[in-house]
């Protein structure tokens, strides 16, 4: 669904032509428990879509994505998805 535009280099319209490239996914699975955790990093779960243990979500891997993925590292497992 989400995907990132870029423009073609060698199109003589380069500021009019832009190409589709799609976007990687990640896999984000919680391995444990927000229980006793600072609020802000059971916010960055739920934003994250995710809530208990071994749930899991689908995203684009993006710089907004590794981020909150980086804030509760401890907390979640990050896979890489086959399309």
């Amino acid at each position: 669904m989400h995907e990132r535009w870029q423009l073609k280099e060698e199109s003589p319209l380069k500021n009019y032509l832009l190409i589709e490239v799609k976007m990687s996914k990640i896999k984000v699975i919680q391995i444990r428990s927000i229980i006793d955790r600072p609020e802000d990093q059971k916010r960055t779960i739920k934003a994250l879509g995710l809530g208990r243990p071994n749930y899991s979500k689908i995203h684009n891997d993006t710089p907004q994505i590794r981020g909150m993925i980086r804030k509760v590292s401890h907390l979640v497992k990050v896979e890489a998805v086959k399309e």
